[in-house]
């Protein structure tokens, strides 16, 4: 990877100062500066000095001149040798050297070369580009490669990304390895992420050095850290095997250090290791030299446009070299962006003796090939582990559940496992990558019981049609398909047991009982806008309106009026001339206040018998306002209406069309539960075959949209997701009754050996109670539960609309009502009372008949009023009636009495003249 340009302005910057210590003679300001480079390269291929010219740009204010030589020895006499004889050939201003080895001596001999001459010599390749832990305080030699710290803080990501948080760090005592050590146990103490850090080992890497061997007995954790070189990597490996440290139960991460050359891999690494090394593979030799030319040339274009000039170069390994003595301010100048440089590259290894590049660390940013490590066997066939198992899945919730990782760590948390999830991509090899998600849920819990029972370690991957299983033209898809074709060991999920499925593979013993359940959506019931009324039936209201009231209100008034004691009898007595008088209506007005206890001006009875009566009515009535206030509210409140379906062989399901509109009911394909209606119920099958639903989570917004009237799938799954629904409106008919009892059980290959101590394994986790722990956990919602809290609610309109039905009836015939009263008041009542016949009416003999039989009262005061009135001429016949009638008798004064028998004389003036034959 190309890193930043910091870091290239990094190593101009610390190159700066080697070429500010040579002893400088200025050039002639009209002279172009030359600057001599040499280039050193060892056991690589040869470089010509054309491709070499060739790799810098000729804008440079600097006349470059390289020397290029080519060493086979590469020990560190001739290292020296050669070196020394360049410089007193001709003077150097700056050394890169490659070479093709992966000894890091080569490295230590140049950072003593340069220590001692102080020209600065850049490692590209090989041994030389191999980072020390420790330098000179003099050297100007610098690296093309990655820290110490880098490499560390590189493998702790490489362990995220796998969610491996338990490993061990073994080291020898080459140089840096403290500082290895302190770098890794800092970071995982100041990290939030579960580190375990188990043993930290420090071996002597001697042979036959017995005490190396019972130090690494100590190491217990699958995950190994190694810090050591080449040399003291193949002792501890052979020490290691010999341990049974080097199976596919154990990963080793090493440094760039201990691999040195990919190309050049000892016997003695074991299969899967995992190396760190500097970008060597997207990195050729010529960029190297380009960017090694090009820093050298850089800082000195930089001096030069300082100060005018450039250091003199030395001619000779031998003399004392005095330090220039140079502001701080010629460090500034660099020029940035022109050069490039690469990242980290991880190597793992397998047939022993070939390597394959894994990912790659750019910018703080890990990319890895293989998001789940192993990955389809990628170690290759010389060399299986039985304990390892492929196991595929299927996301369902709650039994599996599918998330992304942490966006902060990368990693999944600590109750689900790393799982990974193929993405079609046509563009990429092999026709699409990977991408790691973290699973969780019932079945992944059990199978991490299951894994710690039986003791084997696994790779989960979700199958890539997202199906269960079925066979189509003969070939199996799905969980089940991917068993068959033996690409995974087991498949662990919401896979039912059925004859078809057994016949291909086995099953272990179910863990989970299931079979076929129906479920349907409750809907809102609607409010009848008689609701109101429907506490009593229609012959109660009939009986206590018509009967019971008019019956009452009939008899109150009768007693009342027949009393000695009532108001008429006052009248007829002359007791109360002037009082009211108890009529039949005044009887009804009282009962109906008394029904419901409303607060409005009645006129009781003063009857002894009318009084008990309307006694024992307030009785009836409290008990009859009790009694509908009760059952008031159950028929007020909204009922949910639930389908009533029976089983698979209702009528709804069996004859959809007899329904208005057609029952429309459906389940998810390629499953058990399509295959189960498939066979006992074609006809059936033939029909819901257009309402299929691709997945139980459309199903259920189906169901809730009215786009579904039932669906159909196994019963764990729908009991599930009616406890988990959010205001409990779906129920599972008969409360999660279940037709085609069957269970779900973890699929193994045909005569697999796991199944014996799978079976055993789920019996012990069923025995110790651990498996109801589990269903609570997962498999419970809180609308199973028998006794669900009963919440009131307000009523709405919809709840009162036939109250409010009720009173805008009342409000129309109220307008009828005014309309009659004017009408009958205005025209109609002279008929009523015999004016428009010429006889005594109804009415009027009802309301005088006693009002004749009392003497009236007559003031002689007011005689004045009738003698100068335009009624005049009927005052004679007036009071000829009035003393026929009774004694006339002189009152107080009482104009307003006086009037009113006037004028009512006057209305009824046409009975007159037979007067003496009606009145009583």
């Amino acid at each position: 990877m190309k890193s930043s340009t910091m870091g290239f302005s990094r190593l101009v910057l610390l190159t700066l100062p080697a070429l500010l210590t040579l002893v400088s003679v200025a050039y002639a300001a009209e002279k172009v500066p030359i600057l001599n480079i040499a280039v050193i390269l060892g056991r690589t291929r040869y470089i010509s000095d054309r491709d070499i010219r060739a790799l810098w740009s000729k804008d440079d204010p600097i006349d470059v001149n390289v020397l290029t030589l080519l060493v086979n020895e590469t020990d560190p006499k001739s290292i020296i040798t050669h070196v020394c004889d360049l410089m007193s050939g001709t003077k150097i201003h700056g050394v890169v050297f490659g070479d093709g080895t992966d000894q890091e001596a080569i490295a230590q001999i140049l950072d003593f070369i340069s220590s001692q001459t102080l020209i600065p010599i850049l490692g590209i390749h090989g041994g030389s580009s191999m980072i020390m832990a420790d330098k000179d305080v003099k050297s100007t030699f610098f690296q093309f490669g990655a820290s110490i710290q880098q490499e560390a803080l590189l493998m702790l990501n490489i362990m995220e990304e796998y969610d491996w948080h338990v490993f061990s760090i073994v080291t020898s005592k080459f140089p840096g390895y403290q500082d290895f050590i302190t770098i890794l146990k800092t970071t995982v103490d100041n990290s939030f992420v579960g580190w375990d850090l188990q043993n930290t080992i420090t071996l002597d890497a001697v042979d036959a050095d017995s005490r190396s061997q019972i130090q690494l007995k100590k190491v217990q954790s699958p995950v190994i850290l190694l810090y050591c070189s080449k040399d003291e990597a193949v002792y501890i490996m052979e020490e290691a095997r010999s341990l049974g440290l080097t199976g596919f139960g154990y990963i080793w991460i090493v440094p760039s250090l201990t691999t040195g050359n990919p190309d050049i891999t000892p016997d003695e690494f074991p299969s899967g290791m995992i190396s760190v090394s500097y970008d060597d593979w997207d990195y050729p030799l010529e960029a190297r030299v380009r960017d090694g030319l090009g820093i050298i040339t850089t800082a000195a274009s930089a001096m030069l446009e300082e100060f005018g000039d450039i250091p003199e170069a030395k001619t000779s390994c031998y003399g004392q070299m005095e330090k220039a003595k140079l502001p701080p301010s010629a460090l500034k100048k660099t020029h940035q962006n022109r050069l490039g440089f690469k990242g980290l590259t991880l190597f793992f290894f397998w047939f022993i003796l070939m390597c394959v590049q894994m990912g790659k660390w750019e910018n703080r940013s890990l990319t890895l090939k293989y998001p789940v490590w192993p990955r389809f066997n990628s170690f290759g066939d010389a060399e299986t582990d039985d304990n390892h198992l492929t196991i595929v899945t299927l996301e369902e919730k709650p039994f599996v559940i599918v998330e992304d990782v942490e966006r902060l760590t990368g990693t999944c948390m600590r109750n689900s496992v790393p799982c990974r999830k193929h993405i079609k991509d046509n563009t990429t090899e092999g026709g699409g990558t990977y991408i790691k998600k973290c699973c969780k849920g019932f079945c992944i819990d059990i199978l991490k019981k299951i894994a710690r029972n039986v003791k084997f370690t696994y790779d989960l991957y979700l199958v890539t049609n997202g199906k269960h299983g079925k066979k189509i033209n003969n070939v199996w898809n799905g969980m089940v398909g991917e068993v068959v074709n033996k690409k995974a060991v087991m498949a662990v999920g919401s896979l039912t047991i059925n004859e078809e499925r057994s016949e291909v593979i086995d099953f272990s013993v179910p863990f989970v009982e299931t079979g076929i359940s129906v479920m349907v959506s409750r809907s809102n019931g609607t409010v009848s806008p008689s609701a109101f009324l429907e506490p009593f039936s229609a012959s109660v209201w009939v009986m206590m309106f018509v009967m019971l009231l008019l019956v009452t209100a009939m008899a109150v008034f009768m007693f009342e009026y027949i009393s000695p004691l009532g108001f008429n009898r006052n009248l007829a007595q002359g007791k109360d001339p002037h009082g009211p008088s108890f009529t039949m209506g005044k009887a009804v007005w009282l009962l109906w206040g008394l029904v419901f206890n409303n607060s409005v001006p009645v006129q009781n009875p003063k009857g002894t018998t009318s009084k008990f009566i309307v006694s024992v009515w307030a009785f009836f009535a409290v008990i009859f306002l009790a009694s509908y206030t009760a059952n008031l509210a159950a028929f007020m409140i909204q009922e949910e209406f639930v389908d009533q379906v029976t089983g698979l062989s209702d009528n709804k399901f069996q004859s959809p069309y007899s329904y208005s509109p057609p029952f429309r009911f459906g389940t998810v394909p390629n499953g058990s539960t399509e295959r189960n209606i498939r066979k006992n119920y074609p006809d059936m099958h033939q029909y819901m075959v257009k309402y299929h639903q691709t997945g139980v989570n459309d199903a259920l917004v189906s169901l809730k949209t009215g786009k579904l009237d039932a669906f159909i799938y196994d019963a764990a799954v729908l009991n599930y997701m009616a406890g988990r629904d959010e205001g409990c409106k779906l129920v599972t008919i008969g409360s999660g009754y279940i037709f085609a009892t069957t269970g779900y059980g973890i699929a193994l290959q045909k005569g697999s050996a796991w199944k014996r101590q799978v079976d055993l394994a789920i019996l012990a986790i069923i025995g110790d109670g651990e498996m109801e722990e589990l269903e609570a956990q997962w498999l419970t919602g809180i609308c199973h539960n028998e006794k669900n809290e009963v919440m009131s609610s307000q009523l709405d309109v919809d709840n009162m609309a036939g109250v409010f039905y009720m009173l805008a009836t009342a409000m129309g015939l109220s307008l009828i009502t005014f309309v009659w009263e004017h009408l009958f008041y205005w025209r109609l009542r002279y008929c009523f009372t015999g004016v428009c016949s010429g006889k005594p009416g109804l009415l009027f003999s009802i309301s005088r008949v006693s009002s004749f039989r009392r003497p009236v009262y007559f003031n002689m005061n007011i005689w004045w009023i009738f003698m100068f009135s335009q009624q005049t001429p009927y005052l004679y016949e007036y009071f000829t009636f009035l003393n026929s009638v009774s004694t006339l008798k002189m009152v107080p004064y009482c104009p307003q009495c006086l009037l009113q028998q006037f004028w009512l004389f006057r209305l009824n003036l046409g009975y007159l003249a037979n007067w003496k034959h009606w009145v009583i």
